[in-house]
């Protein structure tokens, strides 16, 4: 059984950090592009990142870029995402997904955990 589990989210004041965590089980996760989403209130799923099987190439949304880092641990099974310089704007339930989403995201089938919030507020 295919499962992502994520970890790290909560309350960060503006202009903080944030370091959150996927742990994927169930498939040869090496072998796959990862990706984190993210969903505010009322809005839909939107793509913020995706790093490549080598872990060397990442790509992200541009108004994400420079403040958030993607990375992973293959040896350990794990995607990660360094949230820094977090504004209002980036509260929001983010979510890791199997494979390189971003013009796929809001299709069906998208393979994601559960999620972890993430508030931004003094």
């Amino acid at each position: 059984e295919v499962q992502l589990v994520e970890s790290g989210g909560g309350l960060v004041q503006p202009g903080g950090s944030l370091t959150l965590s996927c742990a994927a089980s169930g498939f040869a996760f090496s072998t796959y592009h990862m990706s984190w989403v993210r969903q505010a209130p009322g809005r839909g799923l939107e793509w913020i990142s995706t790093i490549l099987t080598d872990g060397n190439t990442a790509y992200y949304l541009d108004s994400v870029e420079g403040r958030f880092t993607i990375s992973r641990d293959n040896a350990k099974n794990m995607l990660y995402l360094q949230l820094n310089s977090l504004k209002s704007e980036d509260a929001a339930t983010y979510y890791c997904a199997r494979g390189a989403v971003s013009t796929t995201v809001n299709k069906p089938g998208l393979v994601r955990g559960q999620g972890t919030q993430v508030t931004v507020s003094s």
